[in-house]
């Protein structure tokens, strides 16, 4: 394999960081769950529109409901900071800047994950 290698590249041993591969591993995993989850979230849209609140407290106080919700939402948003965080890297420039969008995205993402997440709880234990 260190033949692939410029003459440059094997004097200073330089590499691959090791990083990449489970960024984009993870991305690809949270992808996959995503497509049953918000299939799920879908019907249960479709299903729960126009109906009145009494309605809404006893579906998600079903536990299969809240759960699959619940875990929808930790998808949806992990998959959503890993694909920011691509979007991030490759296109800000400046190191402070993407420092600082880094953690802004990280931020903004438990923010409203949380906020979700309450609701979800908020509701099944209504």
């Amino acid at each position: 394999m260190s033949l692939l290698k410029t003459p440059l590249g094997r004097v200073r041993g330089l590499g691959s960081a090791k990083s990449g591969v489970d960024h984009w591993w993870l991305q690809r995993v949270t992808a996959v769950a995503n497509i049953p989850l918000v299939l799920f979230l879908v019907l249960l849209l479709i299903v729960l529109n126009g109906r009145d609140w009494a309605t809404m407290v006893a579906a998600f106080r079903h536990p299969l409901v809240a759960v699959l919700t619940g875990l929808a939402v930790l998808s949806i948003f992990w998959h959503m900071r890993l694909g920011l965080q691509v979007v991030i890297e490759d296109y800000v420039q400046g190191a402070s800047a993407k420092t600082a969008l880094s953690l802004a995205n990280t931020f903004c993402v438990i923010l409203l994950g949380a906020i979700a997440l309450y609701s979800i709880l908020k509701l099944s234990l209504a």
